[in-house]
């Protein structure tokens, strides 16, 4: 049994998750709710939630700054939102878990189980951690950390030691700059527009490079590119044109 405090301006929606969790997820015990960010740091300072759902979008504080407030962060947090692209961007790039308003019953009980084997380590949450300095430094992409987790840890890694990502199913090799390669259980695609704004982009359905880690665009063999590592990467027809274009921005 974990406990939990749902944070939502909506008292409907803290109402609905309550249910849900009653009916689906009866491993958690909601110990107190909240209207607003302000309400919500005086939850969790008396009660020291194991998990807290927060709201992104509230009048006054939004849950970001209520996050950025707190000194502590031992607990999971499973963000309940409608859809905010940026925070939600910022979220993925931290590998937190989110649920977008309705909530789906699936997609909640995945959420939960996952926050409770993570709570049972009683560990600092480093990813709630990451994801406060992302939204401090938002302007600074240098310093910006993805967060990987592979089967034996959870990696932060600056983009920009990243060289290139290449699928295997429902599987993404990150291959660094240093030589190592991590591999995470999802789909490259779900990296395509996470690193789209740190300079990647797709050549090829298998394929995200790191621009700065080209050397050249080869014509030979129908067209490939050159790695500085000397790699050779394919490059799709359907995706010429959008990486001529790209590149004439590097």
């Amino acid at each position: 049994m974990i406990n939990a405090i749902i944070i939502d301006d909506e008292p409907n929606n803290i109402k609905n998750l309550e249910l849900l969790l009653r009916l689906h997820c009866p491993e958690v015990k909601v110990v107190s709710t909240a209207l607003n960010a302000d309400e919500g740091i005086i939850m969790i300072t008396q009660f020291k939630p194991e998990l807290v759902f927060l709201d992104i979008q509230m009048p006054g504080k939004n849950g970001f700054e209520l996050l950025q407030s707190l000194q502590d962060y031992s607990f999971e947090v499973i963000f309940v939102t409608a859809y905010d692209q940026y925070g939600i961007q910022a979220v993925k790039f931290a590998a937190i878990d989110y649920l977008l308003k309705p909530i789906n019953t699936e997609e909640l009980k995945i959420a939960v189980q996952k926050a409770v084997k993570r709570n049972s380590d009683h560990k600092q949450n480093v990813q709630l951690e990451n994801l406060i300095r992302l939204l401090e430094k938002k302007q600074d992409k240098e310093e910006h950390r993805l967060v990987l987790p592979t089967s034996r840890e959870t990696r932060f890694v600056p983009t920009q030691q990243i060289i290139r990502c290449e699928s295997s199913n429902n599987y993404t090799t990150f291959y660094l700059e240093s030589g190592e390669k991590l591999m995470v259980s999802k789909p490259i695609y779900e990296y395509e527009e996470l690193l789209s704004d740190y300079g990647f982009v797709r050549c090829h359905q298998s394929h995200i490079i790191n621009k700065k880690f080209i050397k050249s665009w080869m014509k030979e063999e129908g067209g490939y590119l050159l790695l500085q590592d000397n790699t050779h990467l394919p490059i799709s027809k359907q995706k010429r044109e959008f990486l001529r274009n790209s590149l004439s921005k590097k």
